[in-house]
């Protein structure tokens, strides 16, 4: 039987490929795809986001490949630069966390004290009231 042969031209153009792991921090499992060893950190985080869009996965993440870090999942703790070959790690398992964005600070918001303080409104009250009621009723 004859299986289908490559041509050396073919495989010397498509170059190593190999399956990778992607652990999407706060999501439930990790996304595997193939990836060819010459391909961008960019291009994998963008692959990565693509699959994890159409798969349906949560939380929602986003499509802006510039909001992502990707990480070795076995190495220290220094983000990969976007503009390396993904083959140049030596690693197949990766972990995609999104970039800390800035905190916005509103001045005229309520402190956070208001928000605890007691009255009708707070919820340490409608706990008390829903806890009477069930106490009265028997």
């Amino acid at each position: 039987m004859l299986l289908y042969k490559p041509k050396k031209n073919q495989a010397a153009a498509k170059g190593n490929r190999f399956l990778i792991s992607v652990t999407v921090l706060g999501s439930a499992g990790p996304i595997r795809f193939v990836v060819n060893e010459e391909e961008l950190v960019a291009s994998v985080i963008d692959t990565a986001l693509k699959s994890y869009a159409r798969e349906g996965r949560l939380p929602i993440l986003g499509s802006d490949l510039n909001d992502f870090f990707l990480y070795c999942a076995n190495a220290g703790s220094e983000a990969l630069s976007p503009w390396e070959t993904i083959g140049s790690f030596g690693f197949r398992n990766f972990m995609l966390c999104k970039k800390p964005q800035p905190v916005k600070v509103d001045d005229g918001a309520r402190p956070h004290a208001a928000i605890t303080q007691k009255g009708s409104g707070s919820w340490k009250s409608w706990i008390n009231k829903s806890l009477n009621l069930k106490i009265s009723s028997h």
